[in-house]
């Protein structure tokens, strides 16, 4: 019998990876039992990366939500993980000193036992301080291999990394095959390098299914000395995911591995609930191509979790171009001939902007760079035109290392703007801040936190913090999702009006008591406003106020607790006694 290999439950990324939302807090509570049920985790990826930006985009508090899903696995002996940016935390773009410092004191507090650190350059500037920063705070330092497949990124180039950020402290090492082009044999030799210069280092794989080439690279790696392996698990599993956990202990098994038995009554209730949480709005935001594998990924590179966002910037441009096309009376593109351009723009792209390894927030850098080249060439015109600051700071260095050379022209571009190319330590170009963000709670009185955590949430993402903190967000959300229910009912073939007929009859009416003028608000602080579609109401509040014809201001309640799906009469209109004001839906569909 071989050694034994422990599986690890990447449930954060199987939805960053499929589209644009996770699960709310209270979905994340419901599904944790069951989960721990299953008995095959040893891990699971809770946090990190695009989770609590999302929280924050619900309208939903990170730090409530981080605490409720990491307890349940803390209680049951699991070891819970965070995804971590590096120099970019939990951000796609650089932090603070004071700002990672603290991150890692918040997180420990709130149940995260691994931060997974990496760098989209690999650039070791970066990763080096946060391990010490979790060592610190009492977590576990997990340093990052970005892997990617190219003429620099090399086994000798590989090791040389892992080297620097053993010495430095980490106890773990995360190959991260963010895109699954990384070929077997090269992860292999990677492993098997690593373990026997440093037989104690943990090492764990995460590698996506896309191109099709996961599963070989599981075997190769278990066979060279990992210790765990990145899974998915159905609804969810394959396509721009990772593998399932059944496919890949089956595959372990016959090999010979120990790997730990699966409770399938649990798995399939878990599955269950999933799908539920699809069903219910998060499969409104899911594109469907990414249930779909395919070896053009070898071409491109881009990892499984950027393709959402790549098919809605063509979709985005697709009419645009073919508009330029007809008037030049070319032929126009179908989605498929604009994505095959992409890919080769990519291709060509990529060398020349130095190899950066196609992970956030690079991967983004350079299909941004890659589609507007393909626009500028469809209207005849040079690349290279349209790059934006965050792109040049890569360029210029003060991301880090880049690990090719940058190719001649882009060299001569960068002069001829007067830029300068840098090469220090990538934090000194950005200051501590939480002094300042300190004085901004202390002005709008808002509290620090548990363990300074609200203050940290503002430091991290100080603009979705406060469109949080303002309500913003949870209108925006809402209103948001509503569109795209009525899109897809409307794609069905429904009328507009019928869509109004469907949501009314799944709510209650609320009914003016009298005749009078609708006032949606009585305030000295704003104008009056009408409530936003999903605004919650209790059924002992205010919903709104009639002025009547004899000078009084009638209260109208709604009897009841739901969430309004229809506004019927606006701020300041005129209502008979029965007429409709608005529509609310008793069931709660929002937490």
């Amino acid at each position: 019998m071989k050694k034994e290999i422990k599986f690890s439950l990447v449930y954060r990324d199987m939805w960053q990876s499929s589209g644009k939302y996770q699960p709310r807090v209270d979905q994340l509570v419901r599904i944790a039992p069951l989960i721990i049920e299953m008995g095959c985790f040893a891990r699971v990826e809770t946090n990190g990366g695009a989770f609590e930006q999302v929280n924050l985009l619900y309208g939903e508090n990170p730090n409530k939500a981080v605490r409720a899903f990491t307890k349940p696995f803390n209680d049951a002996g699991i070891q819970t993980h965070m995804l971590d940016r590096g120099l970019n935390a939990l951000r796609m773009y650089p932090v603070p000193a004071d700002v990672r410092r603290l991150m890692y004191k918040v997180k420990h507090a709130q149940g995260v036992d691994i931060t997974r650190i990496f760098c989209g350059l690999n650039e070791t500037r970066n990763i080096i301080p946060s391990i010490r920063y979790a060592l610190e705070a009492g977590m576990i330092p997990q340093a990052t291999l970005c892997i990617t497949h190219s003429p620099v990124h090399t086994v000798e180039y590989y090791a040389r990394i892992a080297d620097k950020l053993i010495e430095a402290g980490a106890p773990e090492i995360c190959l991260k095959d963010m895109a699954g082009i990384g070929r077997p044999g090269m992860l292999g030799e990677l492993t098997k390098a690593i373990k026997e210069k440093h037989p104690d280092v943990l090492i764990q794989y995460h590698g996506h299914s896309g191109p099709g080439l996961s599963m070989a690279s599981i075997l190769e790696v278990c066979e060279n000395g990992a210790d765990i392996i990145d899974v998915a698990m159905e609804p969810m599993s394959w396509g721009k995911v990772h593998p399932d956990v059944i496919s890949v202990q089956a595959m372990l098994r016959d090999k010979g591995f120990r790997v730990p038995d699966i409770n399938m009554k649990a798995y399939m209730k878990a599955r269950a609930m999933t799908q539920e949480f699809i069903d219910d709005f998060l499969g409104y935001f899911m594109d469907p191509t990414n249930k779909h594998m395919s070896s053009l990924l070898l071409k491109c590179g881009l990892p499984g979790g950027m393709m959402g966002s790549m098919m809605a910037d063509l979709k985005g441009v697709h009419s645009g171009i073919n508009m330029i096309l007809k008037g030049k009376n070319q032929p126009e593109l179908s989605i498929d001939d604009l994505l095959v351009m992409l890919f080769d723009e990519v291709e060509y792209v990529w060398p020349k902007l130095g190899y950066p390894p196609l992970v956030t927030p690079f991967s983004q850098y350079v299909k941004n760079v890659a589609l507007m080249n393909v626009m500028q060439l469809v209207k005849g015109e040079e690349r290279w035109t349209m790059i934006d600051n965050h792109t040049w700071d890569m360029i210029l260095g003060k991301s880090g290392r880049l690990p090719g050379e940058l190719a001649p022209e882009i060299i001569e571009l960068a002069k001829s703007k007067g830029y300068e190319f840098v090469d220090t330590d990538p934090q000194s170009n950005y200051p501590d801040a939480l002094d300042e963000y300190r004085k901004e709670m202390d002005e709008n009185g808002w509290e620090y936190g548990e363990d300074d955590e609200e203050l940290f949430e503002l430091a991290m993402h100080d603009r979705q913090y406060r469109d949080y903190k303002s309500g913003v967000a949870k209108k925006r959300f809402r209103d948001e999702l509503e569109r795209v229910k009525d899109a897809s009912m409307a794609k069905s073939g429904y009328s507009e009006e019928e869509i109004k007929k469907l949501k009314r009859a799944k709510a209650d009416p609320v009914i003016a008591p009298s005749k009078g003028q609708v006032l949606w608000e009585v305030s000295v602080e704003g104008p009056s406003a009408a409530p936003f579609i999903g605004r919650k109401y209790q059924h002992d509040e205010v919903f709104c106020y009639l002025s009547t014809p004899w000078g009084e201001y009638e209260k109208v309640m709604t009897g009841f607790t739901g969430r309004v799906v229809e506004v019927c009469a606006r701020q300041g209109a005129n209502v008979n006694k029965g007429d409709v004001i608005a529509y609310i839906q008793r069931s709660d569909i929002f937490a």
